[in-house]
């Protein structure tokens, strides 16, 4: 192998001097007293547990690929993601909201996986785990962000603007009628991240997927191409995952007779 295409392998310890990061972040908010340090503590040593155990387990679906193992997989990431949500929005969810959370990520990713694994990458077999579990945890991770930021802007503007809401359905307007402007401010809210990561994407900074094939080797105009192919499907995924939620979710706040509920 070449200079020009070796990779560089981290060892334990080069790992380990990259948490001074954390311990960075730890003695900023220490200093500001941002009650956040259990928070941060607790975020890392999921990550690198989380992270750690996913690269075993791809090591296995590697060596053994498998229909059925790639399969589980994916739907144990979109389970996680689901209860993430859950966990990550501020106050209680209704059964219906949580509902309408399940339904809308499950149809939105699978939707946009399969038509980005069928008919924009076409790679065989369509199990490939190399390919389907890394592209599927882009898809699943972003669209998670989109729901979770969708879901509070809605709760928290619908609270807000609720006497507004409650004027409109007195004048005749249908429920979606009442909330259209919430609805709308849910989803930019959800979606003004990925607008921004594709603004700054090449010139302010090179996206995570893009940076790993370069360093690993392959060719940067390759890379350049799995990066704008996967940040537009990532781009559609959040978009269809938070436009099914909004319609889905503003739904919940009212009852059979058009009213909101308490």
């Amino acid at each position: 192998m070449t200079e020009s295409t070796s990779i560089i392998e981290l060892s334990f310890w080069q790992i380990l001097a990259a948490y001074v990061f954390i311990v960075l972040l730890l003695a900023i908010v220490r200093w500001r007293k941002i009650p956040r340090e259990k928070e941060i503590l607790i975020s890392s040593l999921r990550m690198t547990f989380q992270l750690l155990l996913m690269g075993y387990v791809l090591m296995f679906l590697f060596e053994n690929p498998s229909p059925w193992l790639t399969s589980l997989i994916v739907l144990f990431m979109l389970g996680f993601a689901i209860w993430n949500i859950f966990q990550r929005v501020r106050g209680p969810l209704t059964r219906e909201m949580k509902r309408a959370i399940a339904v809308s990520m499950s149809i939105g990713t699978v939707l946009s996986l399969l038509y980005f694994n069928f008919v924009v990458i076409q790679f065989a077999p369509w199990f490939n785990p190399r390919y389907f579990i890394p592209i599927a945890g882009m898809i699943i991770g972003n669209s998670m962000t989109g729901i979770t930021l969708g879901v509070q802007t809605l709760t928290e503007h619908l609270h807000s603007q609720r006497s507004r809401v409650e004027a409109a359905l007195m004048l005749g307007a249908t429920p979606n009628q009442a909330t259209r402007k919430v609805v709308n401010q849910s989803f930019d809210a959800a979606i003004l991240p990925t607008i921004n990561s594709m603004v700054g994407a090449g010139i302010v900074f090179l996206p995570g997927m893009m940076t790993g094939q370069i360093i690993s080797g392959v060719n940067p105009v390759t890379a350049i191409g799995y990066q704008i192919a996967i940040l537009l499907g990532i781009t559609g995924a959040v978009a269809l995952t938070v436009i099914l939620f909004t319609q889905l979710g503003y739904k919940t706040y009212f009852n059979e007779r058009m009213q909101l509920k308490e």
